[in-house]
């Protein structure tokens, strides 16, 4: 059964630990993180059932993620049913504990973070390869301006489905709200490519992680764009951008937080990129200027912080709120 103060609780413990301490590098040497064991799963399952017609890999495809829901939901259930019997406080440490696997708030700071520090002190080829960390395009093919730019739309896609929307679904759901989203957007990240050898057997993933990241993805950009309001960015352009521009990106999601990143930093994000060597179309996110520096990367760091504040600040507001109205 989900409890709302409790399911708010959770969440806002969970985002403060990992916000404070990531993924301990150790607990993930003797162990790995949950990602790994949900990547793993999904490898098997795709090697194993990936074969014969479209029509079939399609078939397979769906019962593949059938299959990775029920092991990653079933343990995520159980775990919080087991933390139930415990009594509240110690719940919410457990469950807080076990949520904070799954937003990526420190870790995806550091990696963008990273691209700006490496061509700061040691130049184009040192920031590609760390671009290369964080993005599928070709980054031999990049200028330092596009380095930038792709390290900002990195920041502001996973803003919303590595970081907003693992808090979305934690705070409806819970343990396995998050346990859940977690291995749909894996599922897609790893199969559910437009490609001779996903196309089919992802459409499922594909199709699920569409509509479980869309109300994340609005929000996500909303809170850029709140971001923008107090650190004296431009609110109004992240607005405007997300108005004129997030509905024709290629993703249904990706446009929101990442037209509402160009928009409050004046830049022109998106648009026409190569991977695999081979152009992909797709439209410009705002309307301001494509030659991004590393400054701008900083800046974009600093509303994001700003942002996962704001994330924070609002979860305690509802957690407040439902108290206050609970009585």
């Amino acid at each position: 059964m989900v409890h709302p103060p409790l399911t708010l609780a959770v969440l806002a413990l969970a985002l403060g630990i990992e916000a404070a301490s990531g993924y301990p590098d150790a607990l993930y040497r003797a162990a790995g993180h949950p990602v790994t064991w949900i990547g793993r799963l999904i490898a098997a399952l795709e090697r194993g059932l990936n074969r014969g017609s479209e029509r079939r890999r399609r078939i397979a495809g769906c019962g593949a993620l059938a299959l990775l829901l029920a092991a990653t939901g079933l343990p995520a259930l159980a775990l919080t049913a087991l933390a139930g019997l415990t009594g509240p406080l110690p719940a919410l440490l457990v469950l807080g504990l076990a949520c904070a696997s799954l937003p990526a708030q420190r870790s995806l700071h550091d990696h963008v973070a990273a691209v700006e520090q490496a061509l700061r002190r040691d130049g184009l080829e040192a920031g590609r390869r760390a671009v290369a960390m964080i993005v599928g395009r070709d980054p031999d093919r990049l200028d330092e301006p596009a380095v930038c730019r792709a390290a900002i739309e990195s920041l502001a896609e996973n803003f919303s489905d590595g970081i907003v929307a693992p808090a979305v679904w934690i705070g409806v759901l819970g343990l396995p709200g998050g346990a859940l989203y977690k291995a749909i957007n894996t599922a897609d990240s790893m199969i559910g490519h437009r490609t001779p050898r996903y196309a089919a057997f992802g459409w499922a993933a594909a199709r699920l992680d569409d509509g479980v990241n869309l109300p994340a993805s609005r929000l996500a950009g909303l809170l850029i764009a709140g971001a923008a309001a107090l650190r004296g960015a431009d609110a109004g352009g992240a607005l405007r951008a997300m108005a004129r521009d997030a509905g024709r990106h290629r993703s249904p999601n990706a446009g929101w937080p990442e037209a509402a990143m160009a928009g409050a930093l004046g830049l022109k994000l998106a648009g026409p990129r190569v991977y695999d060597g081979a152009l992909v179309p797709d439209a410009h996110m705002g309307d301001g200027r494509a030659e991004a520096t590393a400054a701008d990367i900083a800046r974009a760091l600093a509303l994001y912080r700003t942002a996962c504040w704001l994330q924070g600040g609002l979860v305690l507001g509802l957690l407040a709120l439902w108290l206050a109205l609970a009585g």
